[in-house]
């Protein structure tokens, strides 16, 4: 089995729910990343306390606020990324952080659909916007071929809810910006792999499965998979992404999905 060799990786979102277990089983891997850099809105308060004591217990680990939804928090993040890596490259965006505010076709807003596509979409964007010298270094400087996660790699939680072909959960739950904002995610990734190709940075949107966290449990539905069991799976398929899933949308199975 291929593993994910990459040397700095940096995981949005990470204070709870999937960021925050990618951040436990990176550091616990034998060959883990010399830096994990997680980032979420608010470090210093109390939704940050668990990365905060993992960040204690590993060096390496390196927390940043970073605000998807405000271009100069994202700005101050790459800098702060740029200088602890010294003049290295990034190898590793995952752009995990999303929300979702619950609404059925009746109910939803124009309010909520601007604000879940600001943060599961524009805010991608504009993150990857700005480590994309970094990432474009550590395409450029590295000895691999072809395109790898532990090379230079894109990764943009998205989620079958947003597949137009599939439409997951419907019958569990309508959440309409959410849809929406995951089917544009693809699309972005989509023109990401395009545009970057050049680069040979890999662009991936990845289906994480329905995990049990906050945003995957919610009017009293138990997700079906346990978040570790899920991140587990989603490290070992990112080990072995390559250019042939450059574009693509994928399961954690690295199975690819109808957009």
């Amino acid at each position: 089995m291929s593993m994910l060799n990459a040397r700095s990786i940096l995981v949005t979102g990470s204070n709870r729910g999937i960021g925050l277990e990618l951040v436990k089983q990176l550091v616990e891997k034998s060959n883990r990343p010399e830096w994990i850099f997680a980032t979420c809105r608010d470090p210093e308060g109390p939704g940050a306390q668990a990365l905060k004591n993992l960040a204690a217990k590993h060096e390496g680990v390196v927390i940043n606020p970073l605000d998807t939804c405000k271009p100069n928090s994202i700005k101050a993040a790459a800098a702060r990324v740029t200088e602890c890596l010294k003049g290295a490259g990034l190898n590793l965006l995952i752009n995990n952080a999303g929300i979702v505010r619950p609404a059925s076709m009746e109910d939803e807003t124009p309010e909520s659909m601007s604000e879940v596509y600001r943060t599961n979409v524009i805010g991608h964007m504009v993150v990857t916007q700005a480590f994309l010298p970094l990432l474009r270094k550590a395409s450029r400087e590295s000895p691999q071929k072809g395109m790898s996660c532990s090379k230079a790699a894109i990764i943009n939680v998205s989620s079958e809810a947003g597949s137009i072909t599939n439409l997951l959960g419907w019958e569990v739950g309508h959440s309409i910006n959410y849809r929406c904002s995951k089917a544009a995610l693809n699309m972005l990734t989509r023109c990401q792999s395009l545009g970057f190709a050049e680069d040979e940075i890999l662009c991936v949107a990845l289906h994480p499965g329905w995990l049990q966290t906050d945003m995957g449990n919610f009017e009293g539905i138990l997700a079906p998979v346990k978040v570790d069991e899920g991140v587990k799976e989603i490290l070992n398929t990112l080990a072995c992404l390559s250019e042939k899933n450059n574009g693509t949308f994928v399961n954690i199975d690295g199975e690819t999905l109808p957009w």
